[in-house]
């Protein structure tokens, strides 16, 4: 699968080129438009309760749809609901990545994506401690809410960051999660913030300019108001 990107960085869709019979999976109501002859399978990926597992606890919907070129070889475009970026992030068998809820929009058909529990330490902006752990070989498209940054850290280098914006790491570097002024959680209301990840090196991360949860608050505060 080769992934080509346009209309970037604020209303972003990733074209996903296939080879002839590839597949290609994408996350339910996430395809745009695809090339004729392109056939589709739409399955609770796993089973059922794999299915449930990747809904109510990772946040994606409980099916996934499979889309395969024709012999001739075939497109499939997809885009997140939110209006953003997206990037093709490359998987290899030595560095999976843990991906947030939502921020999953497709995968070749070397890549699993299955839900993960990390404990505490993995909460997303509250939203609980499970995402998706995607390993194997080959490309996850993400989306995200705004522009993506990516930070790469050399070994020992600190970086604190807000569970908001944190769309993926890679599963090879070390962070914890505290409370944004550490040991004071009214501290923390007062200043706006409240969790924040401090990430060490070496490692990627990568983070979405805008908070989805955040921005969710204030369209409720405007329309209460």
């Amino acid at each position: 699968m080769k992934v080509e990107l346009r209309h970037n960085p604020s209303s972003t869709v990733a074209r996903c080129v296939l080879a002839g019979g590839e597949p290609v999976r994408v996350e339910s109501g996430a395809m745009v438009a695809h090339s004729a002859g392109v056939s589709l399978e739409a399955k609770a990926e796993g089973g059922i309760l794999a299915g449930l597992k990747r809904s109510m606890l990772s946040g994606e919907s409980f099916f996934v749809s499979t889309f395969t070129a024709p012999q001739q070889g075939g497109w499939v475009d997809v885009a997140p609901s939110l209006p953003g970026d997206m990037l093709a992030l490359q998987i290899v068998p030595d560095r999976p990545y843990f991906i947030s809820r939502g921020g999953w929009i497709a995968n070749s058909t070397g890549v699993q994506v299955e839900s993960k529990w990390g404990g505490f330490a993995n909460l997303f902006g509250g939203e609980g401690g499970f995402g998706l752990r995607a390993s194997g070989q080959g490309e996850v498209v993400v989306g995200v809410f705004g522009a993506i940054d990516v930070i790469d850290l050399v070994p020992g280098e600190p970086v604190t960051i807000d569970t908001g914006h944190v769309v993926a790491y890679d599963l090879s570097i070390r962070f914890t999660i505290r409370r944004a002024v550490s040991g004071r959680s009214l501290q923390s209301l007062k200043s706006g913030e409240g969790l924040v990840f401090d990430f060490v090196g070496p490692g990627q991360v990568l983070l979405q300019t805008r908070n989805p949860s955040a921005f969710a608050s204030w369209t409720a505060s405007v329309s209460s108001g």
